[in-house]
């Protein structure tokens, strides 16, 4: 099935950061836990952030960080990305991230907020390929993303295709639509994938998220 994920999230960057301040308590304090999660994990390390969007999460990793390299393949995003207040150094590349030459090992951490769910289950292997490249020997990987939408949310499948990716409509407050891909995820589902590449220290499924620490 065609989808237009990456031309949907260029649009969407101005109203992005919408789905961070849903007036749903429970879900705001999913949210607020892993802030402080991730602010502990990343304190004194050079981190890597693949597809930072608008920086949501690279301003939380830049309040203990070392040093941030944050990369995004749509320059609005980067650009709604750089108006953030800034806690340490952080360099902004615009890109595909499995484009780039990565140095070796050079991250003591990896952050990915909200982009597994994109990622084709059949490329599975080419983005846990880029966080070894990427990853020190005794860093880690850090991920979140969206648990499945509850029944009657109205977030159903449009389709999937033959590798099981999962297709859904969106549409923008001017009310263009979209169709993008999107995976959805039991804890099981991710513990198999997981502990097929990487040692899984923490998993944290909650109602409308999950989270993940790995190490090589």
């Amino acid at each position: 099935m065609k989808h237009d994920t990456v031309n949907y999230y260029r649009a969407r960057a101005a109203e992005y950061e919408q789905i961070y301040y849903r007036e749903v308590p429970e879900r705001r304090q999913e949210l607020a836990d892993e802030v402080i999660r991730l602010r502990s994990l990343a304190s004194g390390k050079t981190v890597l952030e693949l597809a930072c969007g608008t920086g949501y999460w690279t301003q939380v990793l830049s309040e203990t960080a070392r040093q941030v390299t944050a990369i995004d393949i749509s320059p609005e995003m980067l650009s709604e990305a750089k108006k953030k207040p800034l806690g340490c150094p952080v360099e902004f590349v615009q890109g595909d991230m499995f484009s780039r030459q990565w140095p070796d090992h050079a991250f003591d951490l990896i952050a990915v907020g909200f982009w597994f769910s994109h990622q084709p289950r059949q490329e599975y292997d080419k983005l846990f390929d880029l966080y070894a490249h990427c990853v020190t020997d005794n860093g880690l990987i850090w991920m979140i993303d969206n648990n499945p939408p509850a029944e009657g949310s109205g977030h159903q499948t449009i389709g999937t295709d033959e590798f099981g990716n999962n297709y859904k409509q969106r549409f923008l407050d001017n009310g263009e639509r979209y169709v993008i891909l999107k995976n959805y995820f039991s804890e099981q589902d991710l513990l198999s994938l997981f502990s097929r590449r990487f040692r899984i220290i923490r998993m944290i499924y909650k109602t409308y998220y999950w989270s993940v620490q790995l190490a090589r």
